[in-house]
């Protein structure tokens, strides 16, 4: 392991904690066990990939801790904080701190934790990070065009439409997926996040 990775901006061991979520970095060892709840088909429908087969799975995921020594990205696990339980993974990506800007994605949970409010605690931890410890100027987050409940989730939490990226990304089919941009700019996090904070009062992580 790289202490020193090339981009600074987001430190390594950076963790963040919830009331009953944490998000650690990804090591080696939480592959397995990340591995066996991303085998649930239904979790990458709107990806590019499909994660569920283990072979693509290690592909993808053996990857992710590179990209951070790198500094291209910071890879996390979704973690039950009483248990320790996985849940799921999210990243930062697009890490450009020249322009003090990044995106929050690549963020799946197994579909148990669907409809709770663990990804609305992710989304709090993480966008407060990128704006109140990094100072970020902007947060972007995207999907596929055609994932419409990822999309009303976004706006629902304050993020702006920006338009459609045609042919955005390669799938591993040979298909391309057109993707619809968000974002976040630092003078719109104070509505942000009373938004996010009130709609997560109304949930209930499951453990």
């Amino acid at each position: 392991m790289n202490p020193n990775p090339i981009n600074q901006w987001i430190s390594y061991p950076t963790s963040l904690s919830g009331s009953t979520v944490n998000l650690l970095p990804l090591e080696e060892q939480h592959l397995e066990e990340l591995e066996a709840i991303a085998q649930d088909p239904r979790i990458w429908e709107h990806y590019p990939f499909d994660l569920s087969r283990s072979a693509r799975f290690r592909e993808v995921f053996r990857s992710a801790i590179p990209e951070r020594e790198q500094g291209r990205q910071f890879p996390l696990v979704i973690a039950n904080r009483q248990t320790g339980k996985l849940m799921g993974s999210t990243r930062f990506l697009d890490i450009q701190p020249q322009h003090k800007k990044l995106e929050i994605g690549f963020t799946w949970l197994h579909p148990n934790y669907w409809g709770t409010g663990v990804n609305l605690e992710c989304k709090l931890l993480l966008l407060t990070y990128c704006f109140e410890k990094l100072g970020a100027a902007r947060v972007q987050l995207k999907t596929d065009e055609q994932n419409l409940r990822s999309r009303k989730a976004i706006k629902k939490i304050g993020g702006k439409f920006e338009g459609i990226l045609r042919q955005d990304i390669l799938r591993d089919d040979g298909t391309y997926r057109s993707s619809a941009y968000f974002s976040i700019l630092n003078y719109e996090w104070p509505q942000c996040k009373i938004r996010l904070s009130e709609l997560l009062s109304k949930t209930s992580p499951k453990s």
